[in-house]
């Protein structure tokens, strides 16, 4: 397969210039000049931050980006799905909050914000994964799949399920409803705990296996042999009583990270973006971050989400530990055994290697990649 194309810039900026000056020149090189947006909808993917946590990418940058789409006729929206943990972006309404409480204002970030998987993260469209292994279909957020191009904006980090969190993940686990979560992440179905259920019934409503049924305290019980594991009755729940319990394993899960994210971009134009810079640790999705665990290095573009996120690691890769670090401490530890880079040894139970390759095998892109340097 021929090389695939990547532009980098680094995060220098001299008087009379600034950094989304950077971006545009960036984008332009990487395509974006060539593409046809007059009266598209074009979904700007990105990861709002929980709340508590301040290494997510600033709205100033997608604000930048939903300028440019503006400019070129498009109809621009960020947009991210709920998340299957329970936190302040597990429904749409607070989700929409969150967003706003970390600066994702229309003002502020050039945009309206849509959840793409809707109210409760039940509004999802079932697309079908070509050459999946894993998953046959995936489920998107509807919002997702009803816009004609994506721009997906990456903070490029650590991450303790994955090994590092970047476009394949923002793309496929990003943009997968609370069931397509689910889907993902589980290898097992959804249990009630019944300390918190309120005897509401609602779960029953959306379930279509007849599953649910209610004990004699008015408490709720899934019958696993019934359930098929689709997940809707987690985003029904108002009162986080039902949690998926069952995590696949590490390669399972990034094989599968890298089928969905092949569902969303099939068949339209993609272009991703990362931004490898503050480089913690663990998942935006925390309420906290950490320190980087690496100096950040700059902002990677490709319409190749695997050259993409290839180019991205092996930069990480080249790259001293932050002294003070999660990563510096586990070095630095006593009995420490290399594992020969910066991400497993962060988090030494991960397999991200394979996901890469699995996105290669089933026609996602290439690691195979040159760069072009854009001052």
């Amino acid at each position: 397969m021929e090389k695939a194309k990547v532009w980098f810039t680094d995060l220098r900026a001299v008087p009379g210039t600034s950094l989304q000056d950077k971006l545009r020149r960036l984008l332009n090189a990487a395509g974006f000049a060539q593409l046809d947006l007059e009266k598209k909808f074009v979904a700007i993917k990105i990861n709002f931050g929980e709340p508590g946590n301040l290494s997510y990418l600033r709205a100033n940058w997608a604000r930048t980006v939903a300028e440019m789409v503006k400019a070129k006729g498009g109809i621009p929206f960020l947009t991210d799905c709920n998340t299957l943990y329970v936190g302040r972006r597990k429904n749409a309404v607070e989700h929409i909050e969150a967003a706003w409480e970390n600066g994702f204002g229309p003002l502020a970030a050039g945009c309206p914000v849509i959840i793409a998987d809707g109210l409760k993260g039940t509004d999802e469209v079932e697309v079908p994964v070509v050459g999946g292994v894993y998953c046959k279909t995936a489920k998107i957020g509807r919002a997702v799949m009803d816009a004609d191009v994506v721009i997906n904006l990456v903070h490029f980090k650590g991450h303790e399920s994955t090994g590092f969190g970047g476009a394949l993940k923002n793309l496929g686990m990003g943009c997968g409803s609370r069931a397509g979560k689910m889907e993902q992440h589980n290898t097992g179905k959804p249990s009630v705990h019944e300390d918190k259920c309120r005897g509401c019934h609602a779960c029953t409503r959306v379930c279509a296996q007849s599953a649910i049924s209610f004990t004699e305290n008015n408490r709720a019980h899934i019958d696993h042999d019934k359930c098929v594991g689709c997940g809707r009755c987690l985003g029904m729940c108002n009162f986080d009583a039902i949690e998926n319990e069952n995590w696949c394993a590490n390669t399972d899960l990034v094989c599968k990270i890298a089928e969905y994210a092949k569902a969303v971009v099939d068949g339209r134009p993609c272009l991703n973006v990362n931004f490898v810079m503050d480089i913690s640790p663990y998942c935006d999705c925390h309420e906290e971050n950490d320190l980087p665990i690496l100096p950040d290095v700059g902002i990677f573009a490709s319409a190749d989400p695997v050259a993409v996120d290839q180019a991205s690691v092996d930069a990480c890769l080249a790259q001293s530990p932050v002294p003070g670090s999660l990563l510096y401490e586990r070095i630095k530890a006593p009995g420490f055994k290399d594992k020969g880079d910066h991400f497993t040894n962060t988090t030494p139970e991960v397999e991200w290697k394979a996901g890469l390759a699995h996105a290669e095998k089933i026609g996602l892109g290439t690691r195979e990649y040159e760069v072009t340097v854009v001052k």
